[in-house]
């Protein structure tokens, strides 16, 4: 079992741990949820099969919240605006989904209590993840980069593949920044990251892309961005003062076609080919197949 994996398993309570270190190795190196909810079975899911962890006598309601405190470390002010938007990322990169009751605070989500369930989404680096799309994004004949969109459904893969371009990226020569608003990409922690980026990778952690993309051209002069669910309206204004800045753009949206994309909140950047390359992902016959890549414009941006 890797590091980055037990940095997970440590977080549960005990008999949780004592349940998951008796199981099979293909099992926990492999695994890719845990699912825990109040009043029923405990569920991991690895190798697309759903096994029984602990039967549902055994999750009570004071269990979600002991878990819960544990992944937060005991300090929900830390999480606050994190838990408003349902979720958390703990060290490691990895994000705890939770669903509960909401309570509000003038009529927005200000943060969940009386947790009913948990889902833990396990992050981890595959080392080549993108070769089958960097030739797509990198032309090393002229050092140069493409705009690059990532479109799938949700569990594709969309993040592992960011991750490996910027290590790959940084390694050809590019100074890669990072906007990591949810610190999935680089899983930091304590201002290190949890991950090989490369050494010319730059990371902002935790910081809106609207305003973390202008931070990084301004403060670190990157060829490349890289960053993850943009969508906000906020984020096409960031990303087309990159590209006037000179700064290429690599990030992911959710959705299966050229359609679906079209008629999204980027649908004009799309339109109107500020994107050179666009890559569909699907997670059939497995997690990170490339369905298709479509080339829109030529490469723009060199170092």
């Amino acid at each position: 079992m890797d590091s980055n994996t037990e940095k997970i398993f440590r977080r549960l309570p005990d008999f949780m741990q004592k349940t998951i270190k008796g199981m099979p190795p293909e099992v926990t190196d492999n695994f890719e949820e845990i699912r825990i909810r109040s009043r029923r079975d405990t569920l991991i899911i690895s190798g697309g099969r759903e096994i029984s962890l602990h039967d549902a006598s055994e999750i009570t309601p004071d269990i979600l919240e002991e878990t819960l405190n544990r992944l937060l470390d005991y300090s929900y002010y830390a999480y606050e605006d994190e838990l408003s938007k349902g979720y958390i990322t703990i060290e490691g990169g990895h994000r705890v989904g939770i669903c509960g009751r909401v309570t509000l605070r003038e009529d927005k989500v200000h943060l969940i209590k009386d947790i009913s369930s948990l889902n833990i989404r396990r992050s981890r680096q595959i080392i080549g993840a993108s070769g089958k799309v960097i030739r797509a994004v990198c032309d090393d004949s002229r050092h140069t980069i493409s705009n690059t969109l990532i479109i799938s459904p949700p569990k594709c893969g969309k993040t592992t593949i960011l991750r490996d371009l910027a290590r790959v990226l940084s390694n050809k020569g590019f100074k890669v920044g990072i906007c990591d608003e949810r610190s999935e990409i680089a899983g930091c922690y304590n201002g290190e990251t949890s991950y090989d980026l490369g050494d010319r990778t730059d990371v902002l952690d935790g910081c809106p892309k609207a305003e973390g993309i202008l931070m990084l051209i301004r403060a670190m002069s990157p060829d490349v961005i890289i960053t993850d669910e943009i969508g906000k309206k906020e984020d096409v204004k960031a990303i087309e003062a990159a590209l006037c800045a000179g700064v290429g753009i690599i990030t992911t949206i959710h959705g299966s076609s050229y359609e679906d994309i079209a008629c999204s909140s980027i649908g004009e950047l799309v339109e109107n080919q500020v994107f050179d390359t666009l890559v569909f992902l699907t997670a059939t016959p497995e997690t990170g197949t490339v369905k298709r890549i479509m080339k829109l414009a030529g490469m723009k941006k060199g170092a």
